[in-house]
């Protein structure tokens, strides 16, 4: 695969890997008194976990009552709850690809989750790699073949092993698109699929058996333990019992208890602690950390997501999760303490996330709901006749609305704008729309400058989540606590809103003999990979996010910068 960027920076690189910190001038700071000196120098190993619709509110809910890896992470390491998703469709693809890259999505080409090929009216999933085939034989599961194509950013990953070749760089999470944002480029990434354990994505000229040799053990015992373990899930908390409740949600009762109804793998807190158990895998069988090169492993934990779309945040479901995902990661965080090059952890989420409005009406928000779509089809109904059309013109895609006709095809301009923009006036009219505007309008905005995330307006937020062709002809914000959907069975909390309950996540960094640090004043995702780059001593292109001291790994502080106006 070709890629012009990281071929640049293993020129730029002018000097081998390892003596890039030394290469530096500036002096080293002085370590503080309970600081060894070990712990001045740069890891062999970075691990970034994304828990996946972890929101900030989450975990200070449940700060002070956890006891393993997020306790010891929030009492030792440097902690911001403050941390930000800065764009406006906060879902898992998008915030993924904010982490390691330290782009915004408009700049990493990754919108949405999926969006509508214009020209033919189908849907194209955020990683889609028609040319690749799954690891596992079946090309008709998960979402098809997958690879990292799509992603016009680099991570931390590819810049790392443009300098050091030999440097291992693996992710492994319950979803594709957590594992590849993480591995980019360059790195392996693996994932659960349904019946066969981690699978991966093969591309032309590689064979599977190749690609899964890494984890082929790990698959056949975890087949066995599979085998022998039904998946169970039941309480093990009284607090969390005490949650248990019915509810009524479009008609249809909701148990909500354990355990929970259709009880599967990949929606129990089972599916993280397999997932770390496998990041435990690759951590002993590859060595990771144990080389004379740093290495890298993400861990995208899948769990607390579909947890929360299918029974909500404030149940006993998703009070079990976060008490057996606590317990899980202290395990991984004991494992990570051996690593004898030392590691560098750095926990954040790709979005975050709300209960499911009939909880949040009778826990003190009245005004909490399910969107009535009827105004909108008023408008659809409007607009077919103003515009003399034979279809419908808006369609929901690409997580806004697309301009098409019957066959999900955008109509030709002059007419695609004219309908949208007469379309976005219509909308603004509607109580429950928050924010409306063409695609068109918005890329006609610059960049804002999002080094005060809590101060960007709702139409920045949304700016950052705009691309040519990727986004929809009409991109769209529900209003607060106005959910769309809602199925027993099946969604019944979502998230990709620009509020801030989507967009607040955790940021903590965390090594073995830190010591705690709270930090208030907010930073973003994009500044994670410029700190953890910085950190590795790894030359970096120029991204949108700024590197940040953690005073205990880097040779020096982060370069100064300077602040500029928007773009």
């Amino acid at each position: 695969m070709s890629l012009p960027r990281i071929a640049a920076l293993a020129v730029l690189a002018a000097v081998v890997f390892g003596g890039a910190a030394n290469a530096q001038t500036a002096p080293a700071p002085q370590a503080a008194p309970q600081v060894s000196a070990a712990a001045l120098a740069p890891p062999k190993l970075i691990v970034t976990i994304v828990v996946d619709q972890f929101s900030a509110n989450l975990f200070n809910q449940y700060r002070s009552q956890y006891t393993g890896g997020l306790r010891r992470m929030a009492d030792q390491g440097l902690v911001s709850t403050n941390g930000y998703q800065t764009h406006g469709l906060t879902e898992t693809c998008p915030g993924h690809s904010t982490v390691l890259t330290g782009m915004h999505p408009t700049e990493t080409g990754i919108p949405a989750n999926d969006w509508i090929d214009t020209r033919t009216g189908k849907e194209i999933y955020c990683l889609a790699a028609p040319q690749n085939h799954l690891a596992h034989g079946r090309d008709d599961t998960d979402n098809g073949p997958v690879g990292p194509d799509q992603l016009r950013a680099t991570t931390v990953g590819d810049w790392l092993k443009a300098v050091s070749p030999n440097s291992k760089v693996m992710a492994v999470s319950g979803k594709d698109r957590g594992a590849i944002n993480l591995a980019g480029h360059q790195g392996q990434a693996f994932w659960f699929t349904d019946g066969f354990g981690l699978t991966t994505f093969v591309e032309p000229g590689q064979t599977a058996q190749a690609k899964l040799v890494p984890v082929a053990a790990f698959n056949t015992g975890f087949k066995a333990w599979m085998e022998a373990n039904p998946v169970t899930w039941d309480y093990q908390r009284d607090e969390c019992r005490a949650r248990a409740g019915d509810w009524t949600i479009r008609g249809q009762t909701f148990h909500s208890v354990l355990p929970p109804a259709g009880l599967k793998f990949d929606t129990s807190p089972l599916l993280d602690e397999q997932t770390l158990k496998a990041a435990e895998y690759l951590l002993e069988t590859q060595r990771l950390g144990q080389g004379a090169a740093t290495d890298m492993l993400g861990v995208s934990l899948s769990g607390t997501d579909r947890i929360g779309h299918m029974y909500g945040t404030q149940g006993p479901e998703m009070c079990e999760q976060m008490y057996r995902l606590d317990t899980a990661l202290g395990a991984f965080l004991d494992k990570l303490s051996q690593v004898p090059g030392g590691a560098l952890v750095v926990l954040t989420a790709d979005h975050g996330g709300s209960d499911f409005v009939e909880r949040l009406h009778q826990n003190g928000y009245p005004e909490a709901h399910r969107v009535d779509l009827a105004p909108i089809a008023a408008i659809n109904a409007t607009l077919r006749q103003r515009f003399n059309l034979d279809a419908n013109p808006l369609q929901m895609g690409g997580s806004g609305l697309m301009v098409a006709d019957k066959e999900r095809r955008s109509l030709a301009d002059p007419l695609r704008t004219q309908v949208a923009e007469a379309a976005v006036e219509l909308l603004r009219a509607v109580p429950d729309v928050a924010f409306v505007e063409t695609r068109d309008r918005l890329l006609t905005d610059p960049l804002p400058d999002s080094r005060q995330p809590e101060m960007m307006t709702v139409r920045e937020r949304m700016r950052l989540s705009t691309l040519p062709e990727r986004s929809p002809d009409i991109l769209i914000a529900f209003a607060q606590a106005a959910n769309l959907g809602g199925r027993v069975g099946g969604t019944l909390a979502g998230h990709g809103t620009p509020w801030e309950y989507d967009r607040r996540v955790p940021i903590i960094f965390w090594w073995p003999g830190a010591h705690g640090e709270e930090r208030f004043l907010p930073i973003r995702t994009i500044d994670i990979a410029p700190t953890l780059a910085h950190v590795m001593g790894v030359p970096a292109p120029k991204v949108e996010g700024r590197c940040m001291d953690l005073n205990g790994f880097a040779v020096s502080d982060c370069p100064a910068t300077e602040l500029t106006p928007a773009r």
